[in-house]
Formats: C-alpha cells, structure tokens, sequence
C-alpha cells in the first residue's frame, strides 16, 4: 500500500521527530511504500529517506511562542487546516494514496474534520490522540460521534487500554504506544556494572520547570549510597528564561558528582547518550503522564535501561512489567528514600529489572506498532 503521513507540526527535534521516523521505517520495512504530505516551507527535524509533497499554505511553528502569540498561531493553523484537507481529499480522490495518517491530533482536528470534505474521504484517514486526559475527554467524545457516519475516519487513540474513562465509541481504534529504539547506532550489550566501579544514571530531554530538576539534584546530593554513582544530566532549552536558569542550576551543581550537557542531541548524538548510562531517572510529576505516553519510559524500554520513575508515570505499564523502583510523585522524602534503594540494591535486583525490560520490549515493539496499524487500515477490506 502506499501510505501518506500528513505532518503540520514543525519541530527541531524531540520524540515527535522520532515518532515520525518510526511510522516510516516500520511501515516500510512491512513493504509499504510512504510519503509525506506537509505543508510549503515545512522544515523536518531530519531526513526521513522518504518522499515528500508539498500542500499549499505554510506551516506555522510553536517554537519560541508564547502566552497570547501562542492562541494566535492556533488560531492560524486551524483557519489553514481546511485548506489542507481538502487537498488531501482531492489527492485521496485522484488516487495518491491508499489511507492517510495523522500522527499528532487533537479533538480540535477531528472537529475541524466535520466541516470538511475529507469526512468523506475515498481511503481511510486515522488520526492519531497520543492519550485522552480528562480536561479533554468530553471534547473529544463530543468530535469523535460527530463522525461516526463516516467509515474511513478512524481516530485512533495511543494507549494502554481498550476503552477511555468507559467510552468505546464504534469508530475508536486502540492501539499499544511503540518504543524508541536504537536506529543509527549498534549498541552491543553492556557489560553489567560492577559493585566498585561508578553506577552512571542519566537524566535526560528538554529542560521545564514541571521536571523539578533542582529539587530532584538536592536530594541526589542529600542520599546515603553504598556504591559509586555519577549523574549525567542533559537539557534542551527552547526559551532564553529556560536556558538562564537551566545555566544556573549548573554554574551551582556542577562538579558535585554531576556532569551536564546543556544542548539538545538529536539522532545517532542522542542513541549514544542514551546508551552510555546504566540507567534512567524519570522523576517527573505531570497528571498527564497517567493518560499519554511517557516517551523517556519508552526509550528506556526500547534502550533496556532500569528507570527511577513517578507511579504518576504510565503506572499500568509499570505495574506490569516492573522495570525499576517508583516513588510517590510529588514526594521529596519519597524520591530520596527510592533514589537510595535504586543506586544501593541495584546490584542485586538489576537482573529483574532487565528480564521486565526484555518482556516489554516485545509487548511495545515498533513492529508490532507497524502491524497494528495496518490491521486498522485493512478493517473490512482483503490485504
């Protein structure tokens, strides 16, 4: 088949990049054929290897905005949202491609939808809701039976379960989140960290104040451990506030056992970051993170990597398949006493941990992803 990805988000970097690069590469290497759809003057994050078409009406970009300027770019991209799909349609009508995918929506392109001439597009169109939280889930109940009516739109939820807050609408496809794995880089297996040599943890991806990154650095410092440990903390920063202080806090813990690394790392830089570390932390505090997918979880799965991690963190995954130590989110106390735990008995119990990490590696595996897909794709149709 061939498969067209209709991207509007345009980004520098991060796993938004990376998951565009799993939907091309796992869906080619199943032997389809993809092509992108963008709007004119869209930039990509990297080069995909892929064919690419242009929709008339630029793109616009998040980066940099803020508050008021923000609603003004999603005020501008929804007025030219219309324009895009109705020349998806009319790619779809003339035979371009055989479904089309979404990767990133919102409620509010699935309401956009409805007074479209896509609703009635000739292929099938999944539109991809990387989880539904609460503040949004009436909204998007409300877009999602606004087109019940039209068999090839299939929104297609990334999640954990087979039902959202007990809705399962006919048209609503589930599918399990992929993990990120190494791609431009051979990582051969570690050899197992000994007792007396530094056990090194990685922090890692974009710089925001919801991480806590300097309450997390006071009580790593505060910690009683019974083995050699080293923190390596990496951070992006978008705005020149973040980059101020993500400056500070280094000018202030620098030296302290801890290395940083203030840039971002995109590709084979950042599979290599990833894969030097013996583990990750993961100790954000975000409600969010209970409903979409944790992609720093998921690369610790892809990369093999035993996580300290909130239990506000994708907790069913954790549950299931325990590949680290949690703690109460949002707890200092807690995230001290399971901070030594994780360094001081990770001798012991990091062979658990691996045989977890190996065990949802396959029930998340970017193949299994690209399959699903398809299944939605071929609903009710011969392959």
């Amino acid at each position: 088949m061939k498969i067209a990805i209709f991207e509007n988000i345009m980004t520098p970097g991060g796993h938004e990049v990376d998951f565009d690069r799993i939907l091309v590469e796992e869906l080619k290497r199943l032997g389809h054929e993809v092509v992108f759809y963008v709007p004119e003057g869209f930039h990509f994050g990297m080069d995909y290897h892929t064919e690419v078409r242009y929709l008339s009406g630029s793109s616009v970009s998040y980066t940099h905005a803020r508050g008021i300027g923000k609603f003004l770019i999603s005020l501008r991209r929804s007025q030219r949202r219309f324009s895009w799909y109705r020349q998806l349609y009319q790619a779809a009508q003339a035979g371009e491609m055989d479904a089309i995918i979404v990767p990133t929506a919102t409620y509010r392109y699935l309401r956009a939808l409805r007074h479209s001439v896509l609703r009635r597009s000739p292929v099938p169109v999944l539109f991809f809701h990387h989880g539904i939280t609460p503040k949004d889930a009436k909204n998007f109940f409300d877009a999602v039976h606004g087109l019940l009516e039209y068999p090839n739109i299939r929104p297609t939820v990334i999640t954990f379960e087979d039902t959202i807050f007990g809705n399962q609408p006919k048209n609503l496809r589930f599918i399990f989140p992929p993990t990120y794995i190494p791609r431009d880089v051979v990582v051969t297996e570690r050899p197992a960290v000994r007792a007396d040599e530094p056990l090194t943890i990685g922090f890692f991806g974009q710089f925001r104040r919801e991480k806590h990154l300097e309450d997390l650095l006071n009580v790593y410092l505060a910690g009683n451990y019974t083995r050699p440990v080293h923190l390596l903390v990496q951070g992006s920063t978008m705005h020149e506030e973040d980059a101020a202080e993500f400056d500070r806090i280094i000018a202030s813990y620098e030296g302290k056992g801890i290395t940083f690394l203030h840039r971002g790392l995109i590709g084979a830089e950042w599979q290599k970051a990833i894969a030097s570390v013996d583990a990750l932390l993961l100790p954000y505090s975000a409600e969010r993170y209970r409903y979409q997918c944790s992609a720093m979880l998921f690369t610790a799965i892809g990369f093999q990597k035993p996580v300290l991690v909130s239990d506000d963190i994708n907790p069913c995954v954790v549950e299931n398949y325990p590949v680290g130590v949690t703690f109460q989110s949002g707890d200092p106390a807690a995230l001290g006493t399971a901070l030594e735990t994780f360094i001081n008995e990770y001798d012991v119990r990091v062979q658990g941990w691996q045989e977890a990490l190996e065990h949802a590696g396959r029930a998340y595996a970017p193949k299994a992803f690209a399959e699903r897909i398809i299944e939605i794709i071929t609903e009710n149709k011969d392959v």
